[in-house]
């Protein structure tokens, strides 16, 4: 029983752990969602662009005619007329532009999702450069401090004469470098809150401790590929494409029936009076001549066009797929083999002990500390990768 109590006991703390991390992350997102002024700009445009669709599925403006003629030589009274007419498409036009406009509402959702997803890819981005160089930072100052107490050693051996000139300047241009590296990694630091602050549309983010999780294996790539072919915004717009002209094509179709005009008439001469209503008929021969050939050639652009989208898409993926599973094992040997030795202060106390020179030493610390660093730049392209991947999740 008390097995089973510590092994739920772990199972909560680690998946609360991962569940805090992922909150954490869509958190912020969430923020730069709301406040991102692109995406406001984008939203505003996509409503304009809808309300315009609208207004072209809209009556033409009723006419009104009217005629006075006193002039001229008549017998009769003034000769006076007034008109009103309205005019209308085919009935089943108004049903097929209705059908299209919806479509057109569809191609607009995409786009504006597309772009939704493109500006948080690049935040996620920034926020997974922002925790490595946090990484980085806390790695570096180690190397700062221990960089100056080994000035310092050789300082003191140098003022009793026990080491030269060339060792006490090689060690202090170690001391000097490090120093450098950890004023850059807090300049870029803050580059990145800034470009942060930027997409949250100038605004601050809240955000507490931001620690992400190692990266992982992936599902398979049929699995990610068919989740894509179901969400990824981009094929859905070639799908919205392909549905839009095809109802186009329609519309067109539907626009070669006749035209109507109704309207109330009115005439006076002589003191006599006659009113009544007419109709008549427009029979576009002319105005829609080539457009059903023109809207069928669009749509098999559209079909043809997704085709080889997807194609080149899921090339793309495959190369990102498998460069991520490449960099993926490299990355796990690099973390297996590196977290079993602690090998910067193993390598640091030998020297303290006075096993190592300072040119042995920094020869040999150089080595692990370019190891380290290379399987953290590893392991901020593994995340990033993995972001650009799963890009239809956000």
């Amino acid at each position: 029983m008390k097995f089973k109590f510590v092994c739920a006991l772990c199972v909560y703390l680690f998946f609360g752990k991962v569940f805090s991390q992922s909150t954490e992350m869509e958190k912020v997102l969430s923020q730069i969602e709301q406040n991102n002024k692109a995406l406001k700009a984008y939203q505003s445009y996509i409503n304009g662009q809808q309300l315009l669709n609208k207004s072209g599925n809209n009556l033409p403006n009723p006419e009104v005619l009217g005629y006075y003629l006193p002039f001229g030589e008549h017998q009769s009274d003034d000769y006076s007329e007034f008109e009103v007419s309205q005019s209308f498409e085919f009935p089943t036009v108004y049903l097929a532009r209705n059908k299209w406009n919806k479509l057109q509402e569809d191609q607009l959702e995409a786009m504006y999702t597309k772009k939704r997803q493109e500006i948080l890819l690049n935040a996620k981005k920034g926020l997974i450069n922002l925790n490595m160089l946090r990484k980085r930072l806390e790695i570096e100052e180690v190397r700062k401090t221990q960089s100056l107490e080994v000035f310092q050693q050789i300082q003191e051996m140098y003022n009793k004469e026990q080491v030269g000139i060339l060792d006490l300047n090689k060690a202090k241009v170690a001391w000097i470098q490090e120093q450098f590296v950890v004023e850059q990694i807090q300049a870029d630091i803050q580059n990145q809150l800034t470009e942060l602050q930027t997409l949250n549309g100038g605004q601050s983010i809240e955000m507490n401790d931001l620690q992400l999780d190692s990266p992982v294996q992936l599902q398979s790539i049929e699995t990610i590929w068919s989740e894509k072919l179901a969400n990824d915004p981009r094929l859905t717009e070639l799908q919205a494409n392909e549905a839009s002209a095809f109802q186009n094509v329609k519309l067109e179709k539907n626009k070669v029936l006749p035209n109507f005009s109704l309207g109330y008439n009115y005439q006076g001469v002589n003191g006599n009076d006659y009113s009544g209503v007419f109709g008549g008929l427009s029979i576009p021969l002319w105005n829609s001549k080539n457009k059903v050939k023109a809207a069928k050639a669009d749509f098999e652009y559209q079909q043809t066009n997704s085709e080889v989208t997807r194609a080149l898409m899921y090339s793309q993926f495959q190369q990102e797929y498998n460069q991520y599973l490449l960099l993926f094992n490299k990355y796990t040997e690099y973390r297996e083999t590196l977290s079993n030795l602690d090998s910067e202060a193993l390598l640091f106390k030998a020297y303290s002990l006075g096993e190592y020179s300072f040119l042995e030493y920094y020869m040999e610390v150089q080595f692990y500390r370019d190891a380290t660093d290379r399987m953290l730049e590893m392991e901020k392209q593994l995340q990033q990768l993995q972001a650009q991947l799963l890009i239809h999740q956000l």
